[in-house]
């Protein structure tokens, strides 16, 4: 590369562009993580501790509606961006809307909660596909380094999904759940002031409607253009699209299960999970809980100083809006950590438990990225089966750790071990598939399909999503006719039988698959 060139892949080898909307994404994770802990705790809480005290079905059913919901709508975001307002300004109304939902949803009214969720939906699709796009943008002209600008930016994902947990989680429980809501509100609302004061560094992508290469079409080029130059025959690509459909039917199994994790397992973790610590256990959490709450924060401070030495001049009101977001962060992490600290006993948030997700990906992911760049990288049939196992024994944890659980108990008091578990191979299980399967889509797949490809692959998502709620609703009955192993034995079997299934179609996968590896 000439001067010139790698003068503007300046900070960590990228260009600071991409920071400044990897911070952009990471609060707009931070609101919908943070918000979507509290959702059904809130819904099914009593009165006496500020929620609704709505039935588990009632609460798990439009939580199913929200999340099936925003895997629908930035099919429709994207296309008004290309034809109507420009990625930036679809990004920035779409933040605006979300902020707006959330501020709704802090007012505790049935009206205001629908309103508040119409709000998060409609913004997800304006603001998911073309935050993306803008990224993709930046990296047109430099294909061999958008894999580490994605890498990066989706650690965005991780990071504010992992404070947004943290943070709501314990406002919900010290204040109200009013302030949880609130909160990924404010932090929403500081991320779409950041993005339209630093829109300046964007080097102009997205400024106007455009129908440019979107992030589909940048992944598939490559992977395809083998595809492309051979002219490959019909039947091939055929037996490639059945491949993609078999991929698709049983990547909503996959969903469906995993999905628990805001539903199902949230309620499990407050009303089934032994969540107060005394003497050593209380000390060894509270160790634990200073250091997820302090060491990431660090470092993407760090990061965030970084990306101030070089942008301040150029995007000031932009960095001054994220330094406040920072600060106001860090605040709150020491006041959490002063009310945590000088407890004799400790009682986890129920809601915490849903930050082990993030911090095993964060841990985890780099452990995955090696094996398959290996030469033990397995192939695609073979990746999902033994995601969907993984998946299964972390279920099969939660069945084994409630076992002692009486028929149509309402409450016990089971080892926190269990779910820390299920969530460990939950996540191993996640590493599997969700990224690997975008990536045979994109590979399987010719370039002028792939948009299309992809929705469907959102269709899949959504629908994984509304069934995991619709499952996780029958959380009662099941419970009073059988027993809560029972339920959670469901989700262990279908998955594992599922990842067998994968591993007996490997031979035939790979033989449709014509090459692709």
């Amino acid at each position: 590369m000439d001067t010139s060139t790698s003068n503007q892949f300046s900070l960590l080898n990228h260009k600071p562009a991409l920071f400044v909307l990897f911070f952009t994404e990471m609060w707009e994770r931070f609101s919908y993580y943070g918000m979507r802990a509290i959702f059904v705790l809130f819904l099914t809480a009593s009165f006496s501790d500020g929620g609704w005290e709505w039935t588990r079905e009632r609460a798990l059913g439009l939580l199913g509606i929200y999340t099936s919901s925003v895997y629908l709508t930035p099919l429709i975001g994207g296309i008004i961006a290309d034809k109507l307002l420009g990625y930036q300004k679809a990004v920035a109304l779409g933040a605006l809307a979300m902020t707006l939902g959330h501020a709704a949803m802090s007012l505790e009214t049935e009206t205001t909660l629908y309103l508040g969720i119409g709000l998060l939906i409609i913004g997800n699709g304006l603001f998911k596909p073309n935050v993306t796009s803008i990224v993709s943008g930046l990296y047109d002209k430099y294909p061999e380094r958008k894999d580490g600008a994605f890498t990066i930016f989706y650690m965005g994902v991780n990071a504010g999904g992992f404070l947004g947990v943290l943070l709501c989680g314990f406002l919900a429980n010290n204040l109200s759940y009013s302030w949880g809501f609130g909160l990924a509100g404010i932090f929403m609302l500081l991320g779409t002031l950041q993005f339209w004061f630093g829109r300046e560094i964007f080097e102009n992508i997205g400024a106007a409607p455009s129908k440019k290469i979107d992030l589909s079409d940048a992944v598939a080029t490559n992977a395809t253009d083998l595809l492309e130059k051979n002219n490959s025959q019909k039947n091939i690509q055929r037996d490639r699209y059945i491949v993609v459909a078999l991929l698709a039917f049983f990547t909503v199994f996959f969903w469906a299960a995993f999905e628990q994790a805001s539903g199902s397992m949230n309620i499990f973790a407050r009303d089934y999970t032994q969540r107060a610590l005394t003497g050593n256990s209380a000390l060894i959490f509270k160790i634990v809980d200073v250091l997820v709450s302090t060491i990431p924060l660090l470092i993407i401070s760090w990061v965030l100083l970084k990306l101030f030495s070089q942008t301040f001049k150029k995007i000031s009101l932009s960095n001054i809006v994220l330094g406040i977001s920072f600060i106001s962060i860090w605040g709150i992490v020491i006041w959490k950590l002063s009310v945590i600290i000088p407890q004799q006993n400790t009682e986890i948030e129920a809601s915490w438990f849903l930050i082990l997700n993030s911090l095993f990906i964060i841990f985890l992911a780099p452990l995955f990225s090696k094996w398959w760049e290996s030469k033990l990288n397995p192939s695609a049939a073979v990746k999902f089966g033994i995601g969907m196992i993984l998946l299964g024994i972390g279920f099969g944890a939660l069945a084994y750790g409630s076992s002692s659980i009486p028929q149509g108990a309402k409450t016990a008091s089971v080892s926190l071990i269990w779910l820390v578990l299920a969530y460990l191979f939950h996540t191993m299980g996640e590493l599997c598939v969700s990224p690997t399967g975008l990536s045979y889509v994109s590979k399987l797949v010719p370039a002028k399909k792939i948009g299309m490809m992809f929705g469907i692959w959102y269709l899949v998502n959504a629908l994984g999503n509304y069934l995991a709620a619709k499952i996780g609703s029958y959380i009662d009955p099941i419970v009073e006719q059988y027993s809560m192993s029972y339920f959670f034995l469901i989700f262990t079997i279908i998955p594992a039988a599922v990842g067998l299934i994968f591993l007996v179609l490997n031979p035939l996968m790979k033989k449709l698959m014509h090459g692709i590896r």
